[in-house]
This record gives C-alpha cells, sequence and structure tokens, in this order.
C-alpha cells in the first residue's frame, strides 16, 4: 500500500464530476477546513483532497424546471449564482487552487504544487433557447457541457426519462455545433442511448462521459451498455467510470425528500445543515442507498477498462452528487484504487493515463 500511496501522491488524478461547488455557499462550510462524514455530508474539501486527488471539473449544476421562458430565466441567474461562487472560493484559496481551461494550466498549477479547477455545465437547461450563452461560460471558464440531466429538455432526451425527441433537438444538434466550434468538450452522461449516438455522430472532437457506468456489471439506463463503450472508444473519447448505479438505488420518499434539501443546502442555516447530516447519516446506517461496495466498484472498473482500453477511461465518482459506496466513501478512500489497479497489473503509464491523461487528451482534442 505504502507504493500505491507514493505512486498516487506523484501522478496528477482528475475526477471529470465534482458537483462540491453546492456547498460553497454554505453557511458555515469552509472548503479549506477538514470535514468528516460523521457529522457532515460533503465528500471532498482541500484537506481531504491533499494527496488523494488532485483536482478535476468542478460543476455548475442546476435542476430541470419547465421549457418556459420565465424558467429558462430563473436557472440561467442560478448558473451565472454557482459561476460566481467558484469563482470567489478560488480566489480566496488562490495559493492552493487554481483555475486551469487547458491541459498546460493542470500540469502547471500541479507542478506549482496547487490544486486544479476546471469548470463543467450539468445540465445546460439554464442556456433556454439562446445557443449564444454557451460564449458567456466559456469566457467564464466552462470547457465541459452536458446538454441533458435526469428529465427531457429543450435540447436533448434523459437517459431516465420519457423520450420527447427520441435523441436530440434540432436545437440539440445544433447546441453540438456550437459546442464543437467553441472548442468545448461534449459531456453525454445522463442523455439516453439515442441521444448519445446522434452526439457521437455529429460531434468533431471526441465525447466524455464524466460519471457513468456499464451496463455489463450493472443494467440500468444511466450506464453504457459496452458496444456504445467501444464505439466512443473508437472515436477517442473517454468514459469518467462512477461509483452510481453499480447496484439498486434505495430512494425511500425520507431520502428523496433529503436528496432534495441536499439540493439547496447552501439555503439552510448553520443548524439545519447539521440536522440534515445526522438525519442523512443515520439514514445511510440503517439502509444505505447504494448496496454496493468497493468490491462491487473495482469489478465494474476492470470490466469497463477491458471493454474501453486504459486509453478510453478516466475517473468521475459523481462526488457530493450522490456518489460514494462503502469502502469509497469519500476522496480519502482514492489511493486504494491506485493499489488494486497496480495489484491487477497495470502499470505507471496506464495510471496515469486513467487518472488524468486521458481526459486532458481530449480536451485538447476539443480545443
Amino acid at each position: 500500500m505504502s507504493h500505491a500511496i507514493d505512486l498516487h501522491r506523484r501522478l496528477l488524478t482528475l475526477d471529470a464530476h465534482l458537483d462540491t461547488p453546492i456547498h460553497f455557499a454554505r453557511a458555515g462550510w469552509h472548503f479549506d477546513e477538514r470535514h468528516d462524514l460523521a457529522d457532515d455530508v460533503a465528500q471532498l474539501d482541500m484537506p481531504r483532497m491533499q494527496g488523494n486527488l488532485s483536482g478535476g471539473f468542478f460543476v455548475i449544476y442546476t435542476a430541470q424546471g419547465p421549457l418556459t421562458e420565465e424558467a429558462y430565466g430563473a436557472a440561467l441567474a442560478s448558473a451565472r449564482q454557482r459561476s460566481r461562487e467558484i469563482d470567489e472560493t478560488l480566489a480566496r484559496f488562490s495559493d492552493r487552487i487554481g483555475p486551469a481551461v487547458t491541459a498546460a494550466d493542470a500540469h502547471r498549477l500541479n507542478g506549482e504544487g496547487r490544486m486544479v479547477a476546471f469548470r463543467s455545465i450539468e445540465n445546460s437547461y439554464p442556456i433556454g433557447e439562446d445557443l449564444g450563452l454557451l460564449a458567456e461560460f466559456h469566457a467564464h471558464g466552462v470547457r465541459m457541457a452536458g446538454p441533458v440531466h435526469v428529465r427531457a429538455n429543450q435540447l436533448a432526451d434523459s437517459s431516465t426519462d420519457t423520450p420527447r425527441w427520441n435523441g436530440l433537438s434540432a436545437l440539440g444538434e445544433d447546441w453540438v455545433t456550437e459546442m464543437n466550434r467553441l472548442g468545448m468538450v461534449i459531456d453525454a452522461s445522463h442523455a439516453s442511448d439515442a441521444a448519445f449516438d446522434r452526439m457521437l455522430e455529429l460531434s468533431r472532437s471526441p465525447l466524455v462521459l464524466s460519471h457513468s457506468g456499464t451496463r455489463g456489471f450493472y443494467d440500468h439506463p444511466r450506464n453504457l451498455d459496452d458496444d456504445r463503450i467501444r464505439a466512443l472508444a473508437a472515436r477517442g473519447g473517454v468514459i469518467g467510470f462512477t461509483t452510481i448505479y453499480l447496484s439498486a438505488m434505495h430512494m425511500a420518499s425520507e431520502r428523496a425528500g433529503l436528496f432534495r434539501t441536499m439540493g439547496h443546502i447552501g439555503d439552510l442555516s448553520v443548524t439545519e445543515q447539521v440536522d440534515l447530516a445526522r438525519r442523512w447519516n443515520a439514514l445511510e446506517d440503517a439502509a444505505p442507498m447504494w448496496r454496493a461496495g468497493f468490491e462491487d466498484y473495482m469489478a465494474a472498473l476492470l470490466h469497463t477498462i477491458a471493454v474501453a482500453g486504459v486509453d478510453h477511461v478516466c475517473f468521475g465518482a459523481d462526488w457530493d452528487g450522490g456518489g460514494g459506496v462503502e469502502g469509497l466513501r469519500d476522496v480519502t478512500a482514492l489511493p486504494r484504487v491506485t493499489e488494486r489497479l497496480l495489484e491487477a497489473g497495470f502499470s505507471e503509464g496506464d495510471l496515469e493515463k486513467m487518472w488524468s491523461g486521458n481526459l486532458l487528451r481530449v480536451l485538447s482534442e476539443a480545443g
């Protein structure tokens, strides 16, 4: 394990999908302080990242709403606010973490001993029908975006909703063209199979699945089947292997309510946050959201590597967005993954590709 830890600390380790900005505006919560899952819900902060995760794509997430001009406007305001919160957090801790828009930025920051903060959009719903807004977010450092989340929107069908477009809408096809023009990476996680197929066909640059799994291990619409993983790889794309949907999701009514509250945790008082964490952790102890554990994660990861190849896998655990399984509940456990991959016979070069090289290659090819 000591060799694995040493190697892990030497590697540039990136995660393709970090939902942690949901915590940046929380009263009493500080990114530079170490938090504990015993009394908090955050799975990532700078002290826990140290030696375990060099950085990744910090997410501007917006929940899906109605397809109306009024709702688009509210969503856009929310997305802009989340982007400002990321700006403010990075500025506050600029001696320890810095913004990145290119692969060279990531290597420079890592060489300076600083953590790496790319920026992405989960759910392009906030742009409404104005594709010009993509250029605004690009100007503010966003370099990856996905068209859709858990429900179909104006751009694309979701993997977990009734089809509206049978893939992409006409606007969604134009969205692909504009993403390519701007040099932004297209994130196909959450998209339906038909939407994935169309994006793969239309895009001039490789796709990323920032936080997706394999149906070859667990059959769920959020996961990708092996043939599509091979097609993704054949076009130079990368799958960010995740911790979600390795098993059935235990989403009882109580947890669903807590999950909704979690989405607005920045609006809660400190007392309300403590109560949310207490209730969430008690429910996790009694009936974990995921029935999978670390061994399931490793089995599914090894299957995905065998299907895609080491040049087409990266990591996207979905930290602070519902991810984590027993034995891999926060970023401090990530060296275990490196240890097991070494034991499985992968080289240090293979690990460098999967931990950051593949993701940075796609970023460079898009730009």
